[in-house]
Formats: structure tokens, C-alpha cells, sequence
């Protein structure tokens, strides 16, 4: 799908995504992109994060912008203020994740389930290894929300979960893609991937049927008055392509997947070069700085 942009029709609403787009390869807020995003902010453009990320994990990043905003995580299950006001919230049947996960059992390991809690344990696998060359960054980093339940399965009685995610290696996720796509529930959820090939770490999320960054944003879109062609969307994955497709303005990141790149979308630069806070100046502060109207 192909950009529906006008250049006359003025952006109201910037949804950016965060690791690999707001943040730099070292997970760091380049101080351009705190600038550009505070601007836009005060020029009256609402500004969303739309994350992978479950709230909690993405609240220091939205904390570090000094702006309101709202933030739409878990890849679309959930929409939240920038306080914590639950403002959407789709989950996924507590019955299919547990069908899900007796169909992938040899994927334990890399499994994980995802709840919204008020306090507590809301990430939860069957066993942590804090020292994890790809995952023991983000336990240690999250420790009092991480708990450990065996079998895997049991922590589903009595509460659906926001998801279950697999983590791993590329390789690897990709074959418990195939298993999970081809399971006969698989109409009655929906799969997200995200992928770091020069970091051989991919991310498959299992949300509930519809669940998506894109299908959140229009929702969100919608509840704010704010028409499709005045939004403009910045991502750089897979689980990003919903909500660029819906975008009136989608921009891919310089550092994204190569895929995103072919479909005719405006491309910044890379999230090292804050790629972010070039295309905020070029398309949504463009006008407002020289005084034009669009």
C-alpha cells in the first residue's frame, strides 16, 4: 500500500514506535529526538508511542519526554495514558494461549506470557536465566515484574493475558512461526514479528484475533477526531507495517527491515543519524517554521 500523503493537509497526530525508531542502536533518546518530539508537542501535534513494549517497559521512555502523550504497547492490545489510565485493553483468551503453548512445547524456553497487572508479576516464563546472551539485558532490567511459573501453562488459570511471546534467535523464531501459523486455531489470534537480524534476535508475539499497532492507532485515531490523512506514522519492523499502511504519512526508518523500503513510503535516516527527528522537521514542522499553511 502506497502514501495517500498530501502535502496540504497538516499533521495533527505523530504515532512513532520506539526501539530501533525514538531510540538509537544503543537504546539511548538522542537529544534531536527529544527536541523534534517536544516541538511538535508544542505546536499542538498529539504525539503517541506505539510499542512491542509492555507499558511498564515503555514508561521510562515516555517519561523522558516532557510533553503529554498516550501510549499504544504490546503492539496494539493496549492503550494507556502517559500516567497509566487504561483507555483500551484486548486480551487474549486465556484458553487459546494454552493451546498455544501444549502445540509448542519444544519453544518453552523461549516463551513467555504477558500480563496487565497493576503491581506484581506481569512476565512470566517457566524459567530464568538471568544470564541469557540475549535476554538477561531485559530480565535484569525488569526483574521485579518477572516471575517464574511450572509448568508455563498453570499461570493461565483464572485470568486471560495480554499475550504469549516466543524470543530467540531468528532461525529459531521463524520455525515456531511456521508451527504456530499453521496450528487449526490459528484464525482466532494474531502473530507479530519482530526481527533484529544483526543482533540474531526476533520476537513472535500471539495476540488476540485483530490485535495489531495499525488497528490500535485508527482506533485511537478515531477517539481523538484526528482523520487518517493527518497522521503520520515512523517505524522500522514487520510489526511496524499496520500501522504505516494505515498512516496518511507513513516513513520508514533508514535502519528498517529492507522490505519496508520497497513499498513507495517516504524513508528517513537511521535511528544513529535521529532519522526521527528529520522527518518530524521535514513533514510536520516544515510549514510552522516558515510560516506557510498547508
Amino acid at each position: 500500500m502506497r502514501a495517500r500523503y498530501n502535502g496540504s493537509v497538516p499533521i495533527r497526530l505523530i504515532a512513532m514506535d520506539i526501539d530501533g525508531t525514538l531510540l538509537d542502536s544503543h537504546a539511548q533518546l538522542p537529544d534531536e529526538n527529544l527536541q523534534a518530539v517536544t516541538e511538535a508537542a508544542a505546536a499542538g501535534i498529539e504525539i503517541v508511542i506505539v510499542t512491542g513494549r509492555r507499558f511498564e517497559f515503555a514508561r521510562s521512555v515516555a517519561d523522558a519526554l516532557p510533553c503529554d502523550l498516550h501510549l499504544i504497547v504490546n503492539n496494539g492490545a493496549v492503550i494507556k495514558s502517559k500516567s497509566g489510565e487504561t483507555h483500551q485493553r484486548l486480551l487474549l483468551d486465556a484458553h487459546i494461549a494454552r493451546q498455544l503453548l501444549d502445540a509448542t512445547g519444544e519453544y518453552r524456553n523461549e516463551a513467555t506470557v504477558f500480563f496487565d497487572r497493576p503491581d506484581g508479576k506481569q512476565v512470566i516464563l517457566e524459567r530464568v536465566d538471568w544470564d541469557d546472551p540475549l535476554r538477561g539485558g531485559y530480565f535484569r532490567r525488569n526483574r521485579e515484574f518477572i516471575g517464574e511459573v511450572e509448568p508455563l501453562t498453570a499461570c493461565l488459570d483464572g485470568e486471560d493475558p495480554i499475550q504469549v511471546m516466543y524470543v530467540g534467535a531468528c532461525e529459531r523464531i521463524r520455525e515456531a512461526r511456521k508451527i504456530v501459523e499453521a496450528l487449526p486455531i490459528s484464525d482466532e489470534f494474531t502473530v507479530a514479528i519482530t526481527e533484529y537480524e544483526h543482533r540474531n534476535l526476533s520476537m513472535l508475539d500471539v495476540l488476540r484475533r485483530g490485535v495489531n499497532k495499525g488497528a490500535a492507532l485508527a482506533e485511537w485515531a478515531g477517539r481523538r477526531g484526528i482523520q487518517r490523512e493527518n497522521v503520520m506514522a515512523i517505524g522500522d519492523n514487520w510489526n511496524d507495517r499496520e500501522m504505516l499502511e494505515y498512516a496518511g504519512l507513513p516513513v520508514v526508518m533508514g535502519n528498517s527491515v529492507p522490505e519496508l523500503k520497497t513499498l513507495g513510503w517516504s524513508v528517513t535516516l537511521s535511528n544513529d543519524e535521529c532519522g526521527l527527528a528529520e522527518a518530524i522537521h521535514r513533514h510536520a514542522l516544515r510549514d510552522r517554521k516558515t510560516g506557510g499553511t498547508r
